[in-house]
């Protein structure tokens, strides 16, 4: 993504915040963190020809990659260290998902998640990441009821959890919802196709969007797009209707299960890792084997304890 990443000329560069030491402030005199090296690119915040990296990534950095034909990657994070992991090594979006319900929490299904128990992973991931932008599901039950509902939850989420953004998960019938937090100031991501907080009304785990179905999430993308959501994610969608979308809408798109033609693509951390065990959805490339590397290490550790041998001369005192 060599848009997200370098200075988007349409508009004026980003001036230091007028007060405190924000983000803006911070990097006016502080380099941006180090990013991990490619063989093949550069380090994510350059880009070729040395041109000057961007301090943070906003959203409208996520709609010059559309229009650029360009990419951005985008990961759960539910702490401190996968949230400063992820961000140098230049991962650009960061969700705080209500999936933290069944990846930290033990849960089934996002479901039971509640507002006071994600503020708190928020903050971490915020304060950890300096340049990424954090997005911070909504859980179900926080914003429903009414658009007024939903403008205080964001609000909590940005002003408690300093979160950058939020998502809701639904279709058209959020507009006005939509439409409200916006003017409020609350940048919103619209989540539809498969919405797992629905998954009861939908009739389990099921993909959204095929066939003559695929004009209600086109109609939905438009709509919400229209009420000032800022990107699209689609979840489980058919790679024919997902491409259907994104050519609807001016707004970026984010994929998890929906083909190769939205401009970013999203991953649970614990599932791009191999960090949770058990069968892994379609859609999931797992690029390590934390859960076999961590037992591993579990394992050497308890036979050096019970063996004598940890800790050893070296580690006293």
């Amino acid at each position: 993504m060599a848009t997200s990443t370098s200075p988007d000329s349409s508009m004026p560069a980003e001036l230091a915040a007028p007060y405190g030491n924000g983000p803006a402030a911070q990097a006016a005199g502080t380099p941006a963190a180090p990013a991990a090296a490619s063989a093949t690119a550069p380090p994510a915040g350059h880009e070729p020809g040395g041109r000057k990296p961007v301090a943070k990534i906003r959203t409208h950095h996520l709609r010059q990659a559309k229009l650029n034909g360009e990419r951005f990657a985008m990961l759960t994070a539910y702490d401190q260290y996968t949230a400063e992991i992820f961000d140098q090594a230049g991962i650009e979006v960061l969700l705080v998902g209500d999936s933290a319900s069944n990846n930290v929490f033990g849960n089934e299904t996002s479901l039971p998640v509640t507002v006071d128990e994600l503020l708190p992973l928020c903050r971490a991931v915020t304060r950890s990441a300096k340049r990424a932008l954090v997005v911070a599901d909504l859980p179900f039950g926080s914003y429903e009821v009414s658009a007024q509902q939903a403008v205080a939850t964001g609000v909590r989420f940005l002003k408690e959890g300093l979160a950058h953004a939020v998502k809701i998960e639904g279709g058209k019938f959020y507009t006005e919802t939509v439409r409200a937090m916006v003017q409020a100031g609350i940048p919103v991501m619209a989540h539809i196709g498969f919405t797992p907080q629905s998954e009861h009304a939908l009739g389990g785990y099921r993909v959204q969007g095929r066939g003559d179905d695929a004009q209600r999430l086109i109609d939905d993308a438009v709509a919400l797009a229209d009420a000032g959501a800022f990107c699209v994610l689609m979840e489980m969608v058919p790679a024919a209707t997902a491409a259907a979308v994104d050519a609807a809408v001016d707004v970026p798109t984010i994929g998890i299960g929906a083909g190769n033609a939205t401009t970013g693509q999203v991953l649970v951390w614990q599932d791009m890792a191999g960090l949770r065990g058990g069968r892994m959805a379609k859609f999931v490339k797992q690029y390590a084997d934390l859960r076999t590397s961590l037992s591993d290490a579990a394992k050497a550790y308890g036979e050096d304890v019970r063996s004598g041998q940890f800790p050893g001369p070296e580690h006293s005192f």
